[in-house]
């Protein structure tokens, strides 16, 4: 592993992270957000009314037919196709949407309460106090990230971020993806310091221009130039 306290970190302005493996735990998604969409997924046909439900329902269909060549011609067959892609964890807009709909319920009810590590407040604070600001890019939707932070263990973490992006955006492993946030930013990539436990993200996001460390969490092993451990080894000036 490539510690922080040797790596050079220059003009950070902007520190955008991932969530899964990064701030919070993937056990978390996989046993506690996952189980409580299928197990609330029926919910949804009470909902299909409302705008938000309606264009996934409608995304749901579009994408069923292009990527799985299925033809969906009612709610039901929808919902099983749902939930067979929440199965698979495919990362697809409609799914991500719906899902965050129906974590909000869970959240809200106290069902739900975020995970976060315990270093990731802590930095948090460290880096607002020293002006450097914070998003975060997930496959989850931005309704999704901002439930997980504002009512996580730690308490209600939104202040603490200035942007939430989603793969509304663009996908996660694609170069020109980073090349839109930093302009959404309007903030250089070469000033910007990407976070993630994925490879292939931090691939994506170097050759956009960003800084880049890879997150090592328990069950992540090392696979990028430069590693940490966890957010206190993440040490600006």
């Amino acid at each position: 592993m490539v510690y922080l306290c040797s790596m050079q970190l220059s003009n950070v302005g902007f520190i955008l992270t991932d969530i899964e493996g990064t701030t919070s735990s993937v056990s978390f998604v996989y046993e506690v957000l996952f189980p409580y969409f299928r197990n609330n997924i029926n919910k949804l046909k009470a909902m299909k009314d409302l705008p938000e439900v309606q264009e996934a329902f409608d995304q749901t269909v579009e994408l069923a037919n292009s990527q799985d060549g299925k033809v969906l011609s009612n709610t039901d067959e929808i919902i099983e196709m749902l939930e067979q892609w929440s199965k698979e964890d495919r990362k697809i807009t409609p799914l991500k949407t719906l899902q965050g709909i129906l974590w909000k319920e869970g959240y809200h009810s106290g069902e739900i309460r975020g995970h976060v590590y315990p270093d990731v407040p802590e930095a948090l604070q460290q880096w607002k106090s020293q002006g450097i600001k914070a998003g975060v890019f997930s496959s989850g939707s931005v309704t999704a990230q901002k439930l997980l932070f504002g009512s996580s263990e730690k308490g209600d973490l939104l202040p603490y971020f200035e942007a939430f992006f989603d793969t509304n955006t663009g996908g996660k492993r694609e170069e020109q993806t980073y090349t839109k946030i930093s302009e959404l930013l309007k903030i250089q990539p070469e000033n910007i310091l990407f976070l993630s436990d994925i490879r292939e993200e931090l691939e994506a996001a170097q050759t956009a221009g960003m800084q880049t460390i890879q997150l090592v969490r328990p069950g992540t092993e090392a696979s990028w130039e430069h590693t940490a451990a966890d957010f206190s080894e993440i040490r600006l000036k």
